[in-house]
């Protein structure tokens, strides 16, 4: 069904309009008329039509008019343009309006026909977008809450978080840099500031799941992740580094209110821990930590991290961006980034009143000192309990505040050099080592796991590894080890061709000369024939 409103100052031209169209497509169109431009506004609101023939001239609001007026307010309307003046002033305006086509009258019977089935096809594809966008829409209603999940279990485990970062966002729409998390906990009932029945809990919210995530989206525009025992994270991403007192009064007020919904519509105990605003990135997880120890440290059903009498707080103003960023960059082997943010480090403790020397001392140890442990479990450099004696000797040898500067930026330097190298060093070592012990044991009947346990490594990655450094494969390799053995002792008279196939590290002498032509081109015998 096609809604067609029909507007003209003409009854006679109303009616010649509306008895084409009816005779020709009959029960497909509902057609409404209107004499005047006020009027077809009306009408085009009371009843919203799909197509609509204008005429330019009407009493009031002219045609071109009562288009602005109607696309105000439905922008879907197709208009056909009929005017009794051929101007081109007209024209040009209806073209910027969008106005499928312009016609001059008097119009026979075969064009309004045939603009009728044009306009009618382009409605059709209009309600066919709409079809297939909604569908989209409803898969994606399915997607993006796996999508959502997967985005938050990768904050929370750091699994290679900044490989897929940018993706996520990019997928789940997030402009923001910045975000805190809520920490959802229910349970059957609520004992001593603890909820009971975590494991029942858990079986029944995945009853309940797409209500709370319907609830939770209704308060925060957020992230929602998936049932954790009897927790569910909630991510909500926020425009600046830090909440001001009345904002965190703010969404303290909002998870409240979202705590009641949550039970008076799920038959569960709910209770939320909230973080404060971080980075998102490496940063965030802090947040998930802190809303954890929210919930622990206090049995309210909203706990917001600041409002605990022990939360950290720095003693005045302190660079924690900046300090985050110089971790952040060493981390990622960004060197000039690292040695520019501890510059600025170094800087901001140098203009802090009363600061002494001991406690630029204190702080460049600690820093350093923690971006070595971080760097050690991201495997970029080692780690003991003796490596760092002399760090203090060291420091306290400096003659000056450039000297310590010098010593603070070079510990950096290095940090972020044996994070470009370690893991090039690592294949490396593991690949040599693995070709020494092929090397002395080729003779006799190794195998790619027997060399993959000599090294400590899965048969799997071991393979991958051996020929991404060496080049060839581990079979490759063997051979090409065997066959210059066998090469080197075909020259000596000494030896029979049956004894340096065993000392080639063949048991089988046909399998041997078999392999010997493939890469030499000759058998073992033609071989010693040649050498003379």
């Amino acid at each position: 069904m096609y809604r067609i409103l029909l507007a003209d100052d003409e009854g006679i031209m109303l009616e010649s309009l509306k008895n084409i169209i009816e005779t020709n497509f009959g029960k497909e169109c509902e057609i409404h008329c209107a004499k005047t431009g006020r009027a077809v506004v009306e009408k085009a609101q009371a009843y919203p039509p799909d197509i609509c023939f204008m005429d330019i001239q009407m009493p009031g609001l002219n045609g071109i008019q009562a288009i602005k007026e109607i696309q105000k307010f439905n922008q879907s309307v197709i208009f056909v343009v009929i005017t009794a003046y051929d101007k081109f002033n007209y024209a040009k305006e209806a073209v910027n309006l969008g106005v499928m086509e312009f016609l001059t009258k008097p119009v026979n019977k075969k064009v309004i026909v045939e603009i009728c089935s044009k306009a009618m096809a382009k409605v059709d594809q209009a309600r066919k977008k709409r079809s297939d966008d909604l569908r989209i829409r409803e898969k994606l209603e399915t997607v993006v809450p796996m999508i959502e999940s997967g985005y938050i279990n990768n904050l929370l485990l750091q699994d290679d978080f900044q490989t897929y970062q940018d993706n996520y966002r990019q997928l789940l729409d997030i402009p923001q840099d910045y975000a805190f998390m809520i920490v959802v906990e229910f349970g059957d009932t609520e004992e001593d500031g603890i909820l009971t029945n975590a494991v029942g809990a858990s079986v029944k919210a995945n009853k309940f799941y797409s209500t709370f995530r319907e609830i939770a989206q209704g308060f925060f525009d957020c992230l929602v992740g998936p049932v954790m025992g009897n927790r569910i994270v909630l991510l909500i991403p926020f425009e600046r580094e830090a909440a001001e007192y009345e904002e965190r009064v703010e969404i303290v007020t909002r998870t409240r209110n979202m705590v009641h919904k949550l039970e008076s519509r799920i038959d569960s105990r709910f209770r939320c821990g909230v973080g404060r605003v971080k980075e998102l990135g490496g940063m965030v997880k802090e947040s998930y930590n802190e809303a954890l120890r929210a919930l622990r440290e206090n049995s309210s059903h909203v706990v917001h991290i600041e409002d605990l009498p022990l939360v950290q707080k720095y003693d005045g103003e302190y660079p924690q961006e900046l300090e985050r960023r110089y971790i952040q960059r060493a981390l990622s082997r960004d060197s000039a980034g690292a040695i520019n943010c501890a510059g600025q480090f170094f800087d901001w403790m140098l203009h802090q009143r009363n600061a002494g020397r001991e406690d630029v001392e204190v702080k460049v140890l600690e820093l350093i000192m923690e971006l070595e442990k971080k760097a050690f479990y991201a495997g970029g450099v080692k780690y003991g309990f003796r490596y760092r004696g002399n760090y203090i000797r060291e420091i306290q040898g400096c003659r000056d505040f450039n000297e310590i500067r010098e010593w603070f930026l070079g510990k950096t330097r290095d940090v972020c050099r044996n994070m470009e190298t370690a893991k090039e060093k690592e294949a490396v070592t593991v690949v040599e080592k693995a070709k020494a012990y092929i090397n002395d044991n080729f003779q006799k009947d190794i195998s790619l796991d027997e060399v993959s346990r000599e090294v400590d490594i899965s048969p799997y990655y071991f393979s991958k590894l051996f020929k991404q450094e060496s080049g060839k494969n581990f079979i490759e390799y063997v051979t090409e080890i065997r066959l210059r053995k066998a090469r080197e002792l075909l020259s000596d008279s000494r030896y029979s061709i049956k004894e340096i196939c065993v000392m080639s590290g063949y048991s089988d002498p046909n399998y041997f000369s078999r392999i010997f032509k493939k890469y030499e081109g000759v058998t073992p015998s033609e071989y010693r024939e040649r050498l003379g």
